[in-house]
């Protein structure tokens, strides 16, 4: 999420090499403080979407429970009836939302995971934002004494730094997507004979399904 990483970038700003990298330390304290705002209102906007969305994917997931119990009854109902045809129906519809229920059971994981990390990331931006306030004037005043005293040397090696650490970045980026874009074609070329045999199983589970039923009910 862009979010994210804009927010992990200015948690992780050493302020003191933000100053000493300034031609106008002021104005650049008070950016980084502005930036810090702004970000933060965005966090708790996006972890407020986050728990709603959390609440309506475990809505749907309760939905679907519900259909898979509904949906028993009515092929345990076609089976004392001696109905096969209608139990199997049933069965199909069952087993249907199961696999629903199940899928709404990840997502709810992943995005319990997500909350997670937003509220993480909120409470890290409000701490930096905290310490970014209490420290503007110390740190100017720093950067004037530093400056005064000849220190433009380490300001050059810390830019270095920061470009080498750049560079290496957009490579371990680069590299990532190579990686994700081979996988991705692995998974379509094994797409179609995993939907085969899906569809093997569960016509094996449905028939599995209804023998233990009629048996159960007999």
């Amino acid at each position: 999420m862009a979010l994210l990483e804009r927010v992990s970038t200015l948690v992780r700003a050493n302020l003191n090499d933000l100053i000493d990298k300034a031609e106008h330390p002021e104005k650049m304290i008070k950016q980084v403080i502005l930036d810090m705002e702004n970000q933060l209102l965005q966090v708790k906007t996006q972890v407020a979407i986050a728990i709603a969305d959390q609440h309506l994917l475990e809505k749907k997931q309760k939905e679907n429970e519900d259909k898979v119990a509904e949906w028993t009854r009515k092929a345990e109902l076609a089976v004392d009836k001696k109905q096969d045809d209608l139990a199997r129906a049933a069965l199909e519809r069952t087993e249907s939302y199961r696999d629903l229920s199940a899928g709404f059971a990840q997502q709810v994981v992943d995005q319990k995971a997500q909350v997670e990390n937003l509220k993480t990331a909120l409470r890290q931006l409000e701490q930096k934002l905290t310490e970014a306030r209490a420290k503007a004037d110390v740190l100017i005043a720093q950067h004037r004494r530093a400056r005064a005293v000849g220190k433009a040397s380490d300001a050059k090696m810390a830019g270095g730094n920061g470009s080498s650490a750049a560079a290496f970045d957009r490579m371990k980026s680069k590299v990532a997507h190579t990686e994700a874009s081979a996988q991705a074609k692995a998974e379509l070329a094994a797409d179609d004979v995993e939907d085969r045999l899906a569809a093997l199983e569960k016509e094996d589970r449905i028939e599995q399904l209804l023998a233990e039923m009629k048996a159960k009910r007999a």
